[in-house]
């Protein structure tokens, strides 16, 4: 009998820890990290291998799945070995059709390369002069379809990369190359880079860095367009998860809002709270919404809480310092396209005609728009980090990096 069948069999254990001098509790909840197969990263892992050739990086019981047909996207990990969550979103049913989508194919993937603008007077997404509706949204095929070449591999990285020549929505030519490695981390590793204690901890985390190398003859400038690097993770929802953002006070007249919601329309108060230094959303994939954190305001952390299966779940990049240019994806031609957000997370939900992709919920960063000279690059740098384990442990990281306890994320809805 494996581990994980002893978990299933044992009563749930409840222990109860008191701070020292405060007399103040934190009930644990000990549960096994998955009660079905299709949960699990093994499975998921074997899944993916039926369909698609996977680059497996490992280190003890840590694990991540890539898959250089889609960009080098990380498509799911593990902290548990092969009986471990599967913490990505795979969207099996596509992948098993074996059928390729109109304008997207969501494949799922819990950190994929992508670029903005999506929308707007340089984006990419739509062919010059044509209309900002979902008829004419097209991804391109090089963050879609088409395969990265792998330039490197070891046990704990790949290296990836694919030449593109493009147009965008203004009409300007762009040539450039994206190049992506991923490392997974070992303990010291992620104390080191990270700042975030794993000791004690079930840990799985890794660094990506993205790569945008301008490869033509001309200087890339705002009035022309353009790009930057923007990561999107997709991860399992579920009523009891809440994404967690801190954010810089300040006047917003100077630094902006804390948060924009009005991307698909306003959030209702009982799925978004918004405190002095924090945001809280709640990604259970069952109402369609979106929010930003405008560059002024955004630390470069945000997080998320699983309470059901006491899943820490960290997002850190590098943001630049005072740097307050990103492009605006808004589908329409755009008074100021330089005004857009540093930090995103999206819940998605059920369409107007009942229709739904996932359920999944989205953490995304992005870096500032990509001004660069013939032969310059710019890179964006992220960590992606996943706890599970004792909730007095995950509780003193969570007050550390996030700056708020796991009591106060599961009390706000």
């Amino acid at each position: 009998m494996n581990r994980f069948s002893m978990f299933l069999i044992c009563s749930v254990l409840i222990v109860s820890c008191i701070n020292s001098g405060q007399g103040k509790k934190i009930t644990q909840t000990y549960k096994p990290m998955a009660t079905d197969s299709t949960k699990l990263y093994g499975f998921n892992r074997d899944f993916l291998q039926n369909y698609v050739s996977v680059i497996e990086l490992k280190h003890d019981r840590s694990a991540i799945s890539l898959v250089p047909a889609w960009q080098g996207r990380v498509m799911t990990s593990t902290s548990e070995g092969d009986n471990g969550f599967s913490f990505g979103w795979i969207n099996r049913v596509l992948i098993a059709s074996r059928k390729v989508q109109p304008h997207i194919n969501a494949f799922g993937g819990e950190e994929r390369l992508w670029l903005g603008p999506e929308g707007g007077q340089f984006s990419i997404f739509f062919k010059k002069g044509t209309s900002f509706t979902y008829d004419n949204w097209q991804t391109p095929a090089f963050l879609d379809t088409e395969p990265f070449e792998i330039l490197s591999q070891t046990d704990s990285s790949a290296l990836f990369a694919y030449d593109v020549e493009t147009e965008n929505y203004s009409g300007t030519l762009l040539k450039f190359r994206l190049e992506r490695g991923v490392t997974l981390l070992a303990g010291k590793e992620i104390i080191s880079q990270t700042g975030v204690d794993v000791t004690g901890l079930n840990s799985v985390a890794y660094r990506s860095d993205n790569k945008i190398i301008n490869k033509g003859e001309n200087e890339w400038k705002k009035p022309t367009g353009l790009l930057s690097v923007w990561m999107l993770g997709m991860f399992n929802p579920s009523p009891a998860v809440v994404v967690v953002i801190p954010f810089k006070p300040g006047d917003n007249n100077i630094m902006g809002p804390p948060v924009n919601d009005n991307y698909f329309g306003r959030i209702s108060d009982d799925r978004l709270k918004v405190t002095d230094k924090h945001i809280f959303f709640r990604t259970d994939g069952r109402s369609r919404g979106k929010i930003g954190i405008p560059p002024l305001r955004a630390t470069g952390t945000m997080g998320s809480f699983d309470s059901e299966n006491n899943i820490l779940t960290l997002l850190i990049c590098e943001l630049p310092e005072g740097k307050a240019e990103y492009v605006n994806s808004s589908w329409e031609i755009q008074e100021n396209p330089f005004s857009g957000d540093a930090l995103n997370s999206y819940n998605d939900g059920p369409l107007e005609d009942g229709s739904q992709m996932g359920p999944f919920y989205e953490l995304e960063t992005s870096s500032p728009a990509a001004a660069l000279k013939p032969g310059e690059s710019l890179i964006h740098t992220q960590y992606t980090i996943h706890l599970t384990g004792d909730l007095k442990r995950l509780d003193n990281v969570s007050q550390k990096i996030l700056g708020v306890s796991i009591d106060e994320i599961k009390g706000k809805f």
